[in-house]
């Protein structure tokens, strides 16, 4: 309660009027984020963050992409001290996550084009804003690297022989090597502007189109990585169950379509395979190094939302899909142990 009122004040100090009626909307251990009643009668979001490392992180990375202006809701006020963002209040529209989730197939389809469509919009629009972004960035500094500027492939790829080893799985010859190709093409080739976090309920899919949100990891990467969301598909979500092949194609042909606007050498069909094998194998060995030291015990992957995969069955899944990867035969060789060692148990 008293971190509620905290939030209030400082946020109608930025505004100017008083806010009211605050309604909570999730949040996350980051994060606090309330949407409130202004003095004027206006709803508006109130999002704060803690002071830990990740939660100070995602406000310079949120407050530096929402001001870059590209895409998610108008920024109204931001205070770097709380820290607080004070955001416009798109309302209570369905995210992609309850439109793949309920039961209508043909709204699903719709929303997961109109999904990979804004992505790419977003993509091409943001061709030589990398300067800004980072001049942003350096605005609201506080104190801790950006995703951006943090090496979580690289780290992913250092940890990934030791979850192996722990979990009874022999180290392939030459893993190393092909962890550091892979990380290097699925890392930093190809950047276009993107929230970070594009899983299924970080959008609205409103009466104006789609809408974009959490900014927390906002940064320049690899289209790839972006893209990888499509056919994973979703590369770090829980919201994680296959799509008909076709539905899959199509949702990862128009996100490359505008891709290829602003890469051009992304039309040639061996680039793009050898990019999004690369990406896929970086999403998964993200996934293995995070939950596989927390699934002893299984468990979903969401505190409330069902339908949802247990970390059990998002591993397998992963890991299945992984094994299948050419061209990088120990990666291959590292996700068939793990099945044969540790899913096989399961």
């Amino acid at each position: 309660m008293e971190r509620t009122k905290q939030v209030l004040a400082s946020a109608a100090r930025l505004l100017g009027t008083g806010l009211s009626e605050p309604v909570d909307l999730g949040g996350s251990r980051r994060t606090t984020v309330l949407r409130c009643r202004t003095g004027d009668g206006r709803s508006v979001v109130v999002k704060a963050y803690t002071g830990g490392p990740d939660a100070l992180r995602a406000f310079t990375a949120e407050a530096a992409g929402l001001t870059l202006g590209l895409a998610g809701p108008r920024l109204l006020a931001v205070d770097p001290e709380l820290p607080l963002l004070v955001l416009e209040d798109l309302g209570p529209a369905p995210t992609l996550a309850d439109l793949l989730l309920g039961e209508d197939p043909r709204a699903a389809r719709a929303g997961l084009l109109a999904w990979a469509r804004g992505l790419g919009r977003l993509a091409a629009g943001s061709v030589g804003r990398e300067e800004e972004l980072a001049a942003l960035s350096r605005k609201f500094d506080t104190g801790m690297p950006t995703w951006a500027e943090r090496p979580w492939i690289a780290e992913n790829a250092a940890r990934f022989p030791e979850v192996l080893a722990a979990a009874g799985v022999p180290v392939p010859a030459g893993l190393a090597a092909e962890l550091a190709a892979g990380g290097a093409a699925g890392g930093a080739a190809y950047p276009a502007f993107t929230p970070g976090d594009t899983c299924p309920d970080n959008n609205l899919l409103t009466p104006d189109g789609l809408r974009l949100l959490d900014f927390e990891a906002a940064c320049f990467q690899s289209v790839f990585l972006t893209a990888a969301y499509c056919r994973m598909p979703f590369s770090s979500c829980w919201c994680v169950f296959e799509l008909p092949p076709d539905v899959a194609r199509q949702t990862e042909d128009v996100y490359r379509a505008k891709a290829v606007l602003i890469h051009p050498e992304l039309a040639d069909d061996a680039c793009w395979a050898a990019g999004m094998r690369d990406a896929v194998a970086v999403w998964t060995v993200n996934a293995t190094v995070l939950l596989l030291p927390r699934a002893a015990e299984d468990g979903p992957m969401h505190p409330t939302r069902r339908p949802v995969p247990t970390r059990h069955q998002l591993l397998r899944h992963r890991w299945e899909a992984a094994a299948r990867l050419t061209g990088r035969p120990a990666l291959a060789a590292a996700f068939e142990g793990l099945l044969r060692e540790v899913a096989a148990r399961w």
